[in-house]
Formats: C-alpha cells, sequence, structure tokens
C-alpha cells in the first residue's frame, strides 16, 4: 500500500487511489483525471483477470467522452463526479445488452433505468454489466451460462448470488460501487461472502423502471459499495419516487449520522440460531454481538421461529408463481434456454393453482401479525448475514439445499417490507469473512446504515479483498439537512429508554452527547410512568451540568411531538455547556416541590444506573 491508499503493487495496475469515494474525490480535488482512473480500472479488471465478473464492458472512447463531458471537478453539484460503477445484468443501461444471464432472452435498451439515470446525471459512470444467478433467481452466484465469479475473498467459496458479479467487482476495486437487486437476500449475501457493505433499501425507495423483474412486489435495486458511507451516498442520489414505477415510494434519504448512544437491538434467541453446525460462524456471530455491547447497546434475545416461517413461504406458492409469471411467455416458448436448477423452479410453479397463490398470502398476513409486536419491541435487528459458507464443491452436491440454507437470515426481510444492510464484522477463525446484517421497519435506512458504520469502523477490516484502509469516519458522515429543528431530551427519550421510540417513530436523528450548563438542576418526578425526570432552570453556579442528548427533526415532526408532551413537562430553550442552546425538556416548577433532586448524578442515565 502507497501513500495516500494509493495501490502500486497489484501486478498491471496502474498507480491510483483507492477507490472509496472520498479517496477518488481527494484525488480529483489534488489534480487527478478521470482518465487515470478509467485506465486503472481496466488494468484492474486485466490484473485481477477474472472472466465471470463481467459480461458486457463499456467501450473505453465512449467512457473518456463522458469524463470530459462532466466538465471541471464539481462534487457539489454532481455528487458523484468521476466515480465508476457496474451495473447488474437485469437492469438496463443504453446501449448496453440486457441478457439476465440468459443469451437467448437479449436486447438492447434505448434508455437507462431510472436509477441508472439517476446516478449518470450525478456523475458516475458505467463501466460495464455484472454476471448473476439467471434471472436473479438464487443466492449462490452459480446458476449462470458463463464463468461464475471467483469469490474475491477465497476462490473455493460460492460468490453469492444473484448479485455476483457486481458484489465480486466491488469487492476487488474494480469499481467504487455496484447496481444489485435484492428478492431474497441478493443484494446481502453476496457482500457478505465477498466483505464489503450490502445495502437493501426500503422496498420502493429505489425505482424498479427499467428492471426486469424477480418478484415484481418483492424487488428492489440494491447497492454494494467499499464503505456504509459510500452506499449511502448512492442511496441519497437514487432515493426518488418514480411515477413511471407503479411500485416507487417516497422515502426521504435522512436519519445518517451519529448512530444513537444506546439501541435495543433484536437478536435471534440462542436455541433459535442456525448455523447448519458451522462453529465457526455461530463463533464470528457471537464475536459481533460482544462488538455490539462494548460498542453501548443493548441486545434482547427473541423468538425468531416465525421469522423462519416467513422466510419459507418464498419459494411456496404465490412467490414462485410470481416469478414465473415475470418471464411467463418467453419460459413457456424457450424453456430449454434456462439454466437446468432455474428452469426446474420456473416449471415447478406451472402446477401451481390460484388457491395455492391465495394459500401463501394468507399464511404470509396471519405471520405478519404474529411477528409485528416483537419488531416492535426493539430499534432494529442484528442478524448473521448468511448461517455458513459453501464452497462451490457443495453446490454441486446440493444446489437446492444449500441455497435455500444462504436465505436463513434474509429471505423474510422484504416479505415483512423491511430495510436492511449486510456489513463486514471481522474474519472469522478459519479465515474467511464475518458479517452481520442489520435490519428494521421500512424508511428507517438511516438508522441501520448509522449502526453499520460503526460495525465496519470497530472491526478494523481493509476494503473487500483490496487491501485498502477505511476512511476516517468523519469522512463518511452526511452533512445535516437544512431546516431541521434540534431538540435535548433528558429522560426517557434518551436513546435506549422507554419512550426514544416516539422520536424513532418521528424519523428523528441523533446528532451528539452534549451538557447543559451548570444552571439546571433535575429532579425524579412523582407518579410518572414510565419513571421521568424534571429539569428546571435556577441561578447561575447553583445548579449542575446535566447529561442530554440531542435529536434532530423536521418542523412537522417537531409540531407532532411537542403536541403530545403531557404537562407538567414542557420544551423550551436549553443552555449548554458550550455556550449555545437549544429547544429541549424543561419542568413546571410546581412539579418539584416534592420530588426527589437528582442533580448529583448528573444525568437521568447515571440515576436509573444506580437505582435498578
Amino acid at each position: 500500500m502507497g501513500p495516500a491508499g494509493q495501490n502500486i503493487g497489484r501486478g498491471n495496475c496502474v498507480i491510483s487511489p483507492a477507490f472509496d469515494i472520498s479517496s477518488l474525490h481527494a484525488f480529483y480535488a489534488g489534480g487527478g483525471t478521470i482518465a487515470a482512473i478509467i485506465e486503472a480500472v481496466f488494468a484492474r479488471i486485466v490484473d485481477i483477470d477474472d472472466p465471470g465478473i463481467f459480461l458486457h464492458l463499456a467501450d473505453r472512447k465512449s467512457l473518456f467522452e463522458q469524463a470530459a463531458a462532466l466538465g471541471t471537478f464539481d462534487p457539489t453539484t454532481k455528487p458523484l463526479w468521476g466515480i465508476p460503477f457496474a451495473v447488474k445484468d437485469n437492469i438496463d443501461v443504453a446501449g448496453m445488452p440486457t441478457t439476465a444471464s440468459c443469451p437467448d432472452y437479449a436486447y438492447m435498451p434505448d434508455t437507462d433505468a431510472t436509477v441508472v439515470r439517476l446516478l449518470k446525471e450525478a456523475g458516475a459512470l458505467v463501466i460495464g454489466k455484472t454476471n448473476l444467478d439467471q434471472f436473479a433467481t438464487g443466492l449462490v452466484g452459480v446458476r449462470t451460462p458463463y464463468p461464475v465469479p471467483r469469490n474475491a475473498m477465497d476462490a473455493d467459496l460460492v460468490p453469492g448470488g444473484s448479485s455476483s458479479g457486481s458484489a465480486v467487482a466491488t469487492a476487488q476495486g474494480i469499481v467504487s460501487f455496484a447496481l444489485g437487486t435484492d428478492t431474497a437476500g441478493s443484494g446481502r449475501i453476496p457482500a457478505g461472502l465477498n466483505n464489503i457493505v450490502g445495502m437493501k433499501p426500503s422496498l420502493g425507495a429505489l425505482s424498479t423502471s427499467g428492471v426486469i423483474p424477480a418478484c415484481r412486489t418483492l424487488d428492489c435495486v440494491s447497492i454494494f459499495a467499499l464503505t456504509v458511507g459510500d452506499a449511502w451516498r448512492v442511496f441519497e442520489v437514487a432515493a426518488c419516487h418514480d411515477a413511471k414505477d407503479a411500485y416507487s415510494k417516497t422515502i426521504p434519504a435522512n436519519g445518517f449520522g451519529q448512530a444513537p448512544p444506546v439501541l435495543t437491538i433484536g437478536v435471534p434467541a440462542k436455541g433459535d440460531r442456525l448455523f447448519f453446525g458451522d462453529a465457526v460462524m455461530e463463533a464470528a456471530y457471537d464475536d459481533a454481538l460482544r462488538m455490539l455491547t462494548k460498542l453501548g447497546h443493548r441486545l434482547v434475545e427473541v423468538p425468531f421461529g416465525d421469522f423462519y416461517k416467513v422466510a419459507n413461504l418464498l419459494y411456496e406458492g404465490a412467490w414462485v408463481a410470481e416469478r414465473y409469471a415475470a418471464v411467463k411467455d418467453f419460459f413457456d416458448a424457450r424453456e430449454v434456454s434456462f439454466h437446468p436448477v432455474t428452469r426446474g423452479i420456473y416449471g415447478g410453479a406451472k402446477q401451481l393453482s390460484a388457491a395455492d397463490a391465495f394459500k401463501g398470502l394468507y399464511a404470509l398476513q396471519a405471520l405478519k401479525q404474529k411477528v409485528a409486536p416483537l419488531i416492535a419491541s426493539v430499534d432494529l435487528f442484528c442478524v448473521p448475514t448468511a448461517p455458513t459458507h459453501y464452497t462451490r464443491a457443495d453446490l454441486e452436491a446440493e444446489p437446492i439445499r444449500e441455497n435455500s440454507r444462504l436465505g436463513t437470515y434474509t429471505n423474510f426481510v422484504n416479505l415483512l417490507d423491511m430495510c436492511g444492510i449486510a456489513v463486514p464484522a471481522g474474519i472469522s477463525s478459519d479465515g474467511r469473512p464475518a458479517s452481520v446484517t442489520l435490519l428494521t421497519t421500512s424508511g428507517r435506512d438511516g438508522l441501520t446504515a448509522s449502526l453499520a458504520r460503526d460495525i465496519h469502523a470497530s472491526s478494523g477490516l481493509t476494503l473487500g479483498a483490496t487491501g485498502w484502509l477505511q476512511p476516517k469516519p468523519n469522512d463518511t458522515i452526511s452533512v445535516d439537512e437544512a431546516g431541521l429543528i434540534d431538540i435535548a431530551v433528558v429522560g426517557a427519550h434518551l436513546s435506549g429508554m422507554p419512550l426514544n421510540a416516539q422520536l424513532l417513530a418521528l424519523d428523528s436523528r441523533f446528532l451528539r452527547k452534549a451538557r447543559t450548563s451548570d444552571c439546571y438542576r433535575l429532579y425524579v418526578l412523582p407518579g410518572q410512568m414510565p419513571a421521568k425526570p424534571g429539569l428546571i432552570r435556577v441561578p447561575q453556579a447553583t445548579g449542575g451540568q446535566i447529561d442530554v442528548e440531542i435529536w434532530q427533526m423536521t418542523p412537522a415532526a417537531f409540531g407532532q411531538f411537542v403536541a403530545a408532551i403531557p404537562s407538567p413537562l414542557s420544551i423550551g430553550t436549553l443552555l449548554l455547556s458550550d455556550g449555545t442552546s437549544t429547544k429541549g425538556f424543561l419542568v413546571e416548577a410546581a412539579a418539584v416541590a416534592d420530588a426527589t433532586d437528582i442533580t448529583h448524578y448528573g444525568g437521568w442515565r447515571t440515576y436509573a444506573a444506580a437505582t435498578v
């Protein structure tokens, strides 16, 4: 590794910076050219020598012309200026064939998929189209008539699918990020197996217009990246309502930044955890949970049997039929064109009836009702990305069972309308990548990304298979959105406390810890359920500095939040120890007449811990 993350020793690779977005933009700001990066991309492709990654490459001359059209370096107007990326070959790129890894299905699109267009408009450059499990059906990455991409970390392992080529291209440092799709885990499993980040956005956040459907009601475009911050930058650009997509939703890209100090994290109950005899992966997951505890979060074991039942529905009835419906005419006319395993899955769907589909829908609705209280009981979940590693030899022996097992912790996610992100958490004792996935309810992508960034930083891992160091954490934190309101919370609304869910439900974002000036006293309010403190202002230097958390919310959310605050609490202006002020909780003077003064504890969290 050379200075400033430069790669100076990978065979034919030319000297270039690391390919995370911050490093590339620093390179451009210092006078580096896109032409040099394009040359580095093609040199890496030659050096890595994996014919299974790309099904089509952009013309080098065309890339130079696109680079010239970007003009001078301007990351404000074009936040992805000069950033190379790859696109899974079930997503349209104008002028490049779309095959879905089925040569007989190939067509040449005239227009970009909406998500590709948005990324290009932000300055990103498409390097090529990547290999996949045919028609995005599989989690293994080997169901393709083309050469199978090599796992970037261990060539004996499957690369993961269905977005195999996109994950490997990112992990090898050929591109900064890549687009995949995710119906059953195709944006998470390959990320976990290749030591990179795999963001599965909330359903509808990214348009699927111009994407060949697998299960249209469940499909989403996913993002592979070297860092969580890079995945979020791409998400910010691509998250946009699309009137052409009937399943598109307006899901703002907000909430990414500092993770709340204390989150309640659901984990599968120990007796429910499935690793299929892989003690190494089980130990790696335990290590990740210890990391979360060390970061200050609270783990809660949750029964997981019903989540597994939801997962099993994905390859039964309604959703297998939906896969068949997506390509029915082509399958019925050209069944021989399909990969043997894929052909068996789609062919089986022809035997299903409408009654089978409704049976599945009814079963899902019943299970949703059962798991809803479990989902509501925690801020988010942390699960293994995959329960075990499988080699290519394993898949040759058991092509169906092993694929199904890889989906143990992924198949239920879209059926339950959750968002998630797979993040590297370490290297297991056998030298293979260890990854966890964070999951929560739709629209809270920023929360999972914020915690994922902390996990990745704590792991100390290098990026993918490149050996590049992680960029400094400050390089990946989003800038605060304009027009939002800061509010200081002091008691039951602190992270990890009983009423913090009210803030999260309003898409509030944790900003930082702080302390008040020494003109406040803190009391335990009598008769409150849950227990609450009251903060009251007193003359300067007659009180104490009290720990608070600063959260941020939209004006509309602030109004809704304040309207629900019961007497004797209120919102006023708090003075902080650094001389600034913010809106925050105060209490009426009459309420503390007979209350217990706990100012000497310095904060509600310390008091609560001392009186358990």
